[in-house]
């Protein structure tokens, strides 16, 4: 299901070759990105461990909450006449992979 859902954001966030070059791998938005991602799926593990979920259902509702707001910025970037970005689509996964694994390690081996 995620390998639709990433062609599903990529066909809305497709913007043109020559906006990429101005737009760098390491700029100050790409750690907004990474840092926004991270913390959501941190919080959408910790709120799916209030309720006494399992590991795996903890690890879903973590990663899809914070996947789900990294594609509706790009979604509402690219039809608000903002800045759509597949390199910050890609830093939205990389936090959201990173926040969903430092959860569940904390989750694992702290509590």
């Amino acid at each position: 299901m995620v390998p639709y859902l990433l062609a599903l954001a990529t066909c809305f966030v497709a913007a043109p070759c020559s906006a990429a070059s101005a737009d760098p791998w390491f700029g100050q938005d790409k750690a907004l990105h990474f840092s926004a991602t991270f913390m959501l799926a941190g919080d959408g593990y910790a709120a799916a461990a209030a309720a006494r979920c399992h590991e795996s259902v903890r690890f879903g509702v973590g990663a899809g909450v914070a996947f789900a707001a990294g594609v509706s910025k790009e979604v509402y970037d690219r039809y608000s006449g903002g800045d759509a970005s597949m390199r910050d689509l890609t830093w939205d996964v990389v936090g959201t992979a990173t926040g969903s694994i430092v959860s569940w390690l904390i989750d694992r081996y702290l509590f």
